[in-house]
């Protein structure tokens, strides 16, 4: 499931697949994205490239397309690499950076970004 709030500039994204389930969040007033992979239980934090990522708006367009045809092509791919040696207890100085839906999502969980 996707929900958008205009207000606050989040897209929230629900995957409930079983052990491939997981909650991404893109904070486009902060500048990221967290997904909390509940198999692994962590959360990964990655800094938005405003050149990678569409707009808050083509997000809602797109998950309206892929409801309506029920296939969605998209010729635009990210690809990222986290490291687990990396991984860190996020301190509170951090969460004023990643914004509180992000804090919200991953807050006592280690961190890799």
């Amino acid at each position: 499931t996707l929900t958008i709030d205009n207000k606050k500039n989040i897209a929230d994204v629900h995957v409930r697949s079983g052990l491939y389930s997981s909650d991404t969040i893109f904070d486009y007033w902060h500048g990221y994205v967290a997904t909390r992979v509940f198999s692994r239980n962590a959360c990964f934090i990655l800094k938005m490239d405003k050149n990678s990522f569409p707009e808050l708006q083509e997000i809602g367009r797109r998950a309206y397309e892929k409801q309506t045809l029920k296939k969605i092509f998209s010729p635009n791919n990210l690809w990222v690499q986290y490291s687990p040696g990396d991984s860190t207890l996020s301190n509170i100085k951090e969460w004023f950076v990643y914004g509180s839906a992000i804090e919200h999502l991953c807050r006592d969980l280690p961190i890799y970004k």
